[in-house]
């Protein structure tokens, strides 16, 4: 395996939601996780059912939003990615900037792309731990793929 492998490494689910597919954004997503030097090792176009919704949520049942964001999440196809990386949980929340794209850093996806809380574009894993959790809901082990790239060494030192 490559010198990735060697250090500490973490993975990180990341959807694109239904707003950032219609509004075609998985291309500029994608390419600021791979400009990032983040390495993606699972990807594909799903549309969520509810109960996947209602168990993706599961923190937030019983809290007057949940019903909106299961119906928000499931009424349109979504990107479900797996990006690897050195520290990918807090790179990935840091490049997808505050929920609320008003507070949102520019440079961050929400801050240049979403347009509100409901419509943010891009969700992803909020530790390490939910990480793993959220991989395996949407994907099985056989769907992530581990593959060296060559410019890794480039990326890692």
């Amino acid at each position: 395996m490559s010198d990735l492998r060697a250090v500490s490494v973490e993975r990180t689910l990341v959807l694109v939601k239904p707003d950032g597919v219609q509004r075609h954004l998985v291309g500029e997503v994608i390419g600021r996780f791979e400009r990032r030097g983040l390495h993606l090792v699972a990807l594909r176009m799903l549309r969520i059912d509810r109960s996947l919704a209602e168990r993706h949520y599961a923190e937030h049942v019983g809290k007057p939003f949940f019903d909106g964001l299961v119906s928000f999440i499931t009424s349109s196809p979504v990107v479900a990615m797996v990006w690897e990386g050195v520290d990918a949980v807090a790179q990935v929340r840091s490049m997808m900037g505050a929920t609320n794209p008003s507070v949102a850093a520019a440079g961050s996806i929400r801050g240049d792309l979403a347009v509100s809380i409901g419509n943010n574009v891009v969700h992803g894993s909020d530790s390490v731990a939910r990480g793993a959790e959220e991989v395996a809901l949407f994907f099985s082990p056989d769907e992530l793929l581990d593959w060296d790239a060559a410019d890794t060494t480039w990326v890692t030192g």
